[in-house]
Order: structure tokens, then sequence, then C-alpha cells
């Protein structure tokens, strides 16, 4: 009996740190034990009839355990069906359905008439699924409950059979065992539920991690694709930029979200796939290529991006296979502009460390030059003429000073451009509406000549007006040039259109154009194809526009010599809604 006690006050004490199990692991389990009550249930009943079948007697069982199996049977049914249907208030039900367990199995020990067995072994199974899937309390009662119906069972029959205790001894055994199972199966089940808990922190925080990899993934400027059996599983948003593909599957609207994981995986599944579809179409043999490295080879190669429609661009990509532990393939995408734009910034750098010494250095000296040659020159307009052979010496002589003084001049521009490319500040953007400042721009800067200008659209971008103007004369300069070799009328077209998400300027000439030998180095300092050129108006331009996040390209598709300026669209304001689309304009 004192040990009873001890075991009462040892779960009392456990109780006060109760925990539960989460609803889905005690529906699992619940109904793992509603199923087993049933087949218990049916199991007595079959037993019964066999045993009493076997004991040659012609009397069916006794009515009480005819009635008790029936209703066992029955209400085992009952529960394991509502356990089945009904989803709330689930350890009502288990509480009920292990109450009366504990009533049916006290009703067939008292009538077995002393400890059985397998009676005792089935209150254990009883008092064990209480521990784990009720609440401590819930539990210990009906622990207590057990015990309390077996004492009085053997107490009474010991009264019944003039007070003969043999088998009171067992009855108080088998309490304590229900006791020692019920704690055992409660420190079974506790540890069970912190195990769930780690284990849900760990998906938690797993899944934590997870979003914050794809968020970083999403915001890197490289683009990055995963290849599994030849099947992409992951490509980001950059990857997507970078290729030309469309996000074309459909996407939710902002304020619709997707609540369940099945909708988001099929959402993934469905942009994927779209994704693996346009790269094997419009870039079958960058997809060949990468699926042609063997599995737990690197490889690192250069990609040729092909021409888009109206934006002839031709970009390169490195591109970067690595292996992963899991036989699939890393890809790396990177764009070759930012080398490029890095090698910029040091051409950049060093030509400013130039200037420095040139405008001290040269500008000085060649100042002095200058006037020299003109103050000969102004000298030899101004002396008599005495004889024919002196009148010829002095032609040649102011020949030779006008070619000095031309070459000064062209010296002092280039000296003068590398200044201002040397002084070029942050560009200050601005809101640019190309059909509304185009017109006066050639108003301001060409009038007089053959400027015509078409503006298919009515867009708008950001960028400094100053290089933007800068750019502009120097194509419209070195079309007007160009086109005057080839022909004795020399006129420039621009063309304003939009591709995409781009505007495009296309400055256009009837000149000869750029051959295939010349056009790597078009856009390099101090290369030209004019003798009077200083070679740093394309490479300015260029500058101009990468510092105003555009580009400047060289077209070599086109029917006439085309310098293509992309840049990003902007938002027009709702004031300029109401211009018409389709705009005209000639500039004379």
């Amino acid at each position: 009996m004192k040990l009873a006690i001890g075991l009462v006050s040892a779960i009392t004490d456990y109780l006060h740190r109760d925990d539960s199990l989460p609803i889905p692991q005690l529906r699992r389990l619940g109904l793992i034990y509603s199923s087993y009550r049933f087949i218990v249930s049916l199991f007595f009943m079959l037993m019964v009839y066999i045993n009493a079948r076997t004991d040659s007697s012609p009397l069916l069982p006794s009515f009480l355990q005819q009635t008790v199996l029936s209703f066992y049977v029955l209400l085992s049914l009952i529960l394991l069906g509502l356990f089945c249907v009904v989803t709330k208030k689930l350890r009502r039900q288990l509480a009920f359905g292990l109450v009366l367990d504990v009533i049916i199995l006290s009703l067939l020990l008292y009538t077995a008439g002393a400890p059985d067995l397998q009676l005792t072994m089935l209150y254990m199974v009883v008092v064990a699924a209480s521990f784990m899937l009720l609440h401590g309390s819930q539990a210990l009662i009906i622990t207590l409950l057990a015990i309390i119906f077996v004492i009085y069972q053997q107490f009474f029959y010991a009264i019944a059979n003039s007070m003969s205790l043999a088998n009171l001894g067992d009855a108080l055994l088998m309490s304590a065992s229900f006791l020692a199972v019920g704690i055992l199966s409660w420190s079974i089940s506790q540890r069970l539920v912190q195990l769930e808990k780690v284990a849900a922190s760990h998906a938690k925080e797993v899944e934590r991690l997870n979003v914050i990899n794809q968020e970083v993934i999403t915001q890197m400027v490289n683009g990055v694709i995963v290849i599994d059996k030849e099947r992409i599983v992951l490509a980001n948003l950059s990857a997507h930029q970078l290729l030309s593909v469309s996000l074309s599957a459909p996407v939710p609207a902002p304020h619709i979200f997707i609540d369940t994981k099945d909708e988001r995986n099929n959402h993934h599944t469905a942009l994927l796939s779209n994704f693996q579809d346009q790269l094997s179409k419009q870039h079958a043999q960058l997809f060949k290529a990468c699926l042609s490295v063997a599995v737990g080879q690197s490889r690192t190669f250069t990609y040729d991006l092909p021409a888009v429609a109206n934006v002839s661009v031709f970009d390169k990509l490195r591109v970067q296979i690595t292996p992963l532990k899991d036989d699939s393939k890393l890809i790396i995408l990177e764009d070759l502009r930012r080398e490029q734009a890095g090698a910029q910034q040091l051409k950049l750098a060093s030509l400013g460390q130039l200037t420095a010494s040139i405008a001290h250095e040269i500008r000085n000296p060649l100042a002095a030059i200058s006037q020299a040659s003109q103050l000969l020159m102004e000298d030899i307009t101004e002396t008599d003429v005495l004889d024919d052979h002196q009148t010829i010496e002095m032609d040649g002589n102011h020949e030779l000073y006008k070619m000095i003084f031309a070459q000064t001049k062209r010296v002092n521009r280039i000296i003068e451009d590398i200044l201002k490319l040397s002084r070029q500040q942050k560009a200050q953007q601005q809101t640019i509406v190309l059909a509304e400042w185009l017109p006066i721009f050639l108003e301001n800067y060409f009038q007089g000549h053959d400027v015509f200008l078409r503006v298919k659209t009515n867009p708008t971008i950001s960028f400094d007006t100053h290089q933007l103007e800068q750019v502009l004369i120097n194509l419209i300069n070195n079309g007007l040039r160009h086109s005057s070799y080839a022909h004795p009328h020399a006129y420039v077209e621009i063309e304003v259109y939009c591709a995409d998400n781009d505007v495009i300027i296309d400055t256009l000439d009837a000149g000869t154009g750029v051959s295939a030998e010349e056009l790597p180095h078009l856009f390099n300092p101090f290369f030209t194809t004019d003798q009077s050129g200083t070679g740093l108006g394309l490479y300015l331009s260029q500058a101009f526009c990468e510092a105003n996040q555009a580009r400047l390209l060289y077209v070599p598709e086109h029917d006439k010599t085309c310098f293509r300026l992309i840049a990003p669209a902007v938002n027009a304001d709702t004031h300029l809604s109401t211009v018409e689309s389709d705009v005209d304009k000639d500039v004379l």
C-alpha cells in the first residue's frame, strides 16, 4: 500500500510539467487505439463462444457476459466511427473510451472471479494509452479508477468467501503495476512530445532558412540554375532576365495569396517547366552544353547571347557549371558587361590621372605654338609682295603656318575631350519625355541640317539632360559627316520606339558603316576611322550612357548605319496620357 501511495505522489509531481501531443499525432494514435479496441471486443466475443463450445457445455455464455460484450462491441464501433468523422474534442472521445475500457475489463474480471493474466495485460494497455493520449490528470483518474475496481472486487470476493484474502495480495501487486506502467508510459509520452517539439522547431528553422536562401538567390545579380537529371529544379529571376526568358506562367494577383503548400508547389513547378521549355527553344546550344557535362565534372565557358527581336544586343555570359553532392548541377550565369564596366572605370581612372599632367604640361606650350602660328600668318598677309619668287615662297610658308595652326586646334580639341571625360560627375537624372524634348533639342543644335525625327510612341526615360545632349550631338555629327562622304546630300534619321520595357533611340545615316574588323574597337578611346576625329566621341557617349543605366550599341544587321541607345522606360506622368501615340516630325 505504501508503494502505491509513493507511486501516486510521484505521478502527481510529474503532472505539473504535463505536455500534450500535437493534434495530428494525437489523432493518428487515437485512431490506432480505437481500431485496437474494436478488434479486442470482437476477439472477446469470439473467445467466449469458443470456450463455451470446447467445454462441452450446452449452455451459452451467461447473460451478463453476452450483454457486456455486445455493448462493448457496439460502443467500440461507434467510437471508431466518431473518431474518423469528428475532428474536434478528440481528448473527450478518448477519455470516454478509456473509461469504458476500464469498466468493461472490470466486469469481465468480476465474472472471472480471480485476477487473470490476460485481463491484467489489457488493463496495462489501457493505463499506458491513457498516459500517452490524455492529460496527466485525466490519465491518473483512469488509472486510480482501474485500481479501485480491481481492489474492490478482490475485497468483495474475500468477504463473500469467508474472509479468504489469498488473492488480495495479487490485486495489490496488479495495482502497483498499473502505476508503474503509467509512470513509464507518461515518461515516454513526454519524451515523444519534446522530440516532436524539437522536430517542429527544426522544421520551422529549416523553412525560415529556406525562405532566406530563396530571397538571397532571387536578389543575386548572377543567374542561378540547378539541373537535376535533365530537369530544371531552380532558376532565379536574374537567370530569366539574362536569358530574356519571360515569366509567362500564371502569376497570382498581388491581393491574392496562395495559402496551401500544394498550390505554391504547383505554381513553382509551372514556372520551372515554362522556363525549361523556353530555354530549350531559345538557348538550345546552352542547354545542351549544360546537359553534356558529365556527372561530377565542372566546366566554365563563354556563351554568346543571340540577338533579340527589335533589339540586336550581342552580349556574352560566363557560364560556370559546378557539380553538387546529389549529382545535380549548379549553373552560374555571369554578365560580362559588369567586367567591362569595371574595365571602363579603370580606364576612366587612368585618364583622370593623365589629364592633370596634360592640362599643365601640354596646353600652355600648345597655346604658345597656336598663337605664334597665327602671328606668322598675320605677318605674311601684311607684308608687301616684292617679286614673284618671294610671293611663291610666302604662299608656301602661309600654308605651313595654317597646317600648324589646324593641328594645334585638333590637339586642343583632344585635350578638351579628355578633360571633359575626367571631370564628368555623377549623372543628375531627370524624367525626359522624348516626344517633347527631342524637337526642342534638334531646333537648338541642328537647325538648318537635315535631321528627321520619327517618334512612334510616347516614351519617357530617366537621363541626365546634359549628358544626353552630348551623346546625341556626337552621334548626329558623326552621322552627318559620314553620310556626306557617301552622298552629296547628308542627312540623319532618328527613330524612337519601345521594345519590352526599354526605350530605343536609333540614329541612322546613309554612310558606309563600320567594317567587321573595326567593330571590336569601335568604342575604345582614341580609335577613329576619320583623320579629323579624336577617337573619343563614341567612347564618351558610351560612358555617359552607362552612367545613366543605359546602353549604346552599333547594330550591324540594320540596312543603314545604326547606333542604338537603349534606356529603361519610365512611367510617364498622368498629364502625358492624352498625347497621341504616333508622332511624325521632320526637323529641317
